[in-house]
This record gives structure tokens, sequence and C-alpha cells, in this order.
């Protein structure tokens, strides 16, 4: 009998919990998770790249900007000399490709050298990137500028845009459920496979993994790669729902709330740090209608505690307690005398 490890055991919990809750709370709340799961793929993105391969992005929101405009600009016709192409499928297409082809870019600029970028020179020159994009963004009249694109339209099942558009609520729902379930299985499948485990032994001591005959350079690239191509998807699915795409989608802003969210979800597991989106986008969905202006301090300072008290993560912390709690078990029934 296979025994699921203490994270999947946890997140097989969530599922449970998330597929019952539609039924207990209103549409519009549901219709929020529904966003939540899309920032869950986002912080899952991140924490493959910083957790499993301890590569910090300060810029990682540019992923997610380039898969949201990718995505709007297919669906609203705005592709150069095809004007009639609104296929929701090609825009899925192109936003995964596009964010992906730039950190493939980048990680090259940034590890393919004869001096890689390491610790904080990478965390800074990423956010500088995000930086930068932003105001290509904001001066760039065919994106909209400042103003970004509007009136993207949702989801549609028609091979270019023609088809039944899937406005319910809760079937967005469980879509991005579905969608998020996927990608957490697939990071798993990605982290126990050679090229993971390769992965973290460079993440654990570079010069070790390369007297070992692995190539570091080519392992970031390809998580780097990897990384920004689910970032895109998360930005596309994202603009499906609100409907518009802005420059905001790229600055370093929405680069530090992803950031908040792996941290305090817990970095060192992807379910860890999807929950730890959720959690948050709920938390600020709650109290930033009581709390106003005074949430962005509240979150700051629950990040330090959090840092501070928690250094896993809230869940990460979790996770660490029941695989402590199975051990203990373990030890005990197996310490026990043999009935007579």
């Amino acid at each position: 009998m296979m025994k699921l490890s203490s994270s999947s055991i946890m997140g097989l919990a969530a599922l449970v919990f998330f597929c019952l809750l539609p039924a207990v709370v209103s549409s519009w709340v549901a219709a929020d998770f529904g966003i939540y799961f899309v920032y869950a793929v986002f912080a899952v993105s991140l924490a493959l790249l910083w957790g499993h391969a301890g590569l910090l992005s300060l810029g990682h929101a540019v992923y997610f900007g380039i898969g949201a405009y990718a995505m709007s600009v297919v669906t609203l016709g705005m592709i150069p000399g095809l004007p009639g192409v609104r296929s929701t499928w090609l825009g899925l297409l192109a936003a995964v490709v596009l964010s992906g082809c730039m950190a493939a870019l980048v990680g090259t600029f940034f590890f393919g050298g004869r001096r890689p970028l390491k610790g904080a020179f990478l965390g800074i020159v990423t956010l500088a990137l995000a930086v930068v994009i932003e105001r290509l963004a904001i001066n760039s009249p065919f994106v909209g500028g400042m103003n970004g694109l509007m009136s993207v339209p949702p989801i549609s099942l028609g091979l270019n845009g023609d088809g039944p558009e899937i406005t319910d609520t809760t079937v967005i729902y469980y879509l991005m459920l579905a969608i998020l379930f996927a990608v957490i299985v697939l990071m798993l499948q990605v982290e126990g496979s050679r090229f993971g485990k390769s992965l973290a032994s460079v993440r654990e001591n570079e010069l070790r993994a390369a007297t070992l005959g692995h190539d570091a350079a080519r392992l970031k690239i390809r998580a780097f790669t990897l990384s920004g191509a689910l970032a895109g998807l998360s930005g596309a699915l994202f603009v499906v729902q609100f409907g518009f795409a802005s420059p905001s989608l790229i600055g370093f802003a929405l680069s530090a709330d992803v950031l908040i969210w792996v941290a305090l979800g817990g970095r060192n597991h992807v379910i860890s740090a999807a929950l730890g989106a959720i959690a948050v986008r709920y938390l600020e969905s709650r109290l930033s209608g009581v709390i106003g202006a005074a949430w962005p301090l509240f979150l700051g300072a629950l990040f330090i505690l959090s840092v501070m008290l928690f250094p896993k993560g809230a869940f990460g912390e979790a996770i660490a307690w029941i695989d402590t709690f199975r051990k203990n078990r373990r030890t005990a029934s197996g310490s026990k005398p043999p009935a007579t």
C-alpha cells in the first residue's frame, strides 16, 4: 500500500474541503475563490523556483503579466495581421509559450555566462527587470498604456472564440480548482523526477552537484522556463475572469504579494505555497473592509511574525508537525511488545 506524504495528506484534505465549499457559501464567495485558485497557481510557480531550485525572483510578476497580456491580445483579436483570430485555446497557448520563452531568455542571460547571478544579486536584477517591463507596458499604446486592455472576453469553448462562454461562477470555481489540482500534481511529479532531484542537489550544494556531472546552468534555465510558463498560465486564467490586463500585473507590487503568499504558506512545498496564497487573499477580502488602508501594515506585520515564528511558513510548519506526529506513532507502535 502506497504511503502518502504529509504534504499530500494536507493537500487531499484541502481538496475535499474546497470541493464541498460551494455548497455552503454564496455564489460571490465562490467567484472570489475562483480567483484565489489562480493566485495559488502563481504561488506554485514561485515555490518551484524559490523553494525547490533555491532561486529567489523578486520580479516574478513579469511572467504573470506577459501571460495576461498574451491572452488579452489574442482573445480581443489584436494579433497583427490576424484580426479574426480570437481563440481562448490559442490565447492559453500563447500565454504559456511567450512567458516560458521570456523566462528562458532571462534565465540564459542570468545563468548562461561565465559569471552567473546568485543570491541577492539575482533578486535585485529580477526586481529591476519587473520595473523595466512595467514601464514598457505603461508606455506602449499597443497594449493600452496605463489603462491596459479592457473587456477581455471570458473562456470560450469554441475553436475561435465563437462557442459557448463559461460565465457561471460555480463552473468557473470547479474549473479553476481542477487546474490548480492538476498543476500541483504535475509539479510534484517534476520535483520527484530526475530533473527535480538534480535541481535540488544544485540548490543544496552547486559545487558538489557540478563535480557529480550536473550542468547547474542548464538546470537553472530549465527551472526558470518552467516556472515562467506556469506563471503565464496563471496570468491568462486571471484575465479571463477579471476581464482586463494592466501594467500593475507586471510590476513590483504583485511580485511582492506572491513572495509574501509563498513565505507565509511555506516555500518548501508547492501545496503549502498554494494554501498560503488562498489564505492570504481570503484574509484580505475579510479584513480589508474592516481595517481599510491599514491592511498592508497588518500584512507586513503578519509577514514579519511568520518569518520569525514559523520559518517554514504556517502550512509548512503544519506539514512538519504532521511528519513528526506520524514518525512518533510509527516509533511507538514499533516499540510495543508482541501480543501473546
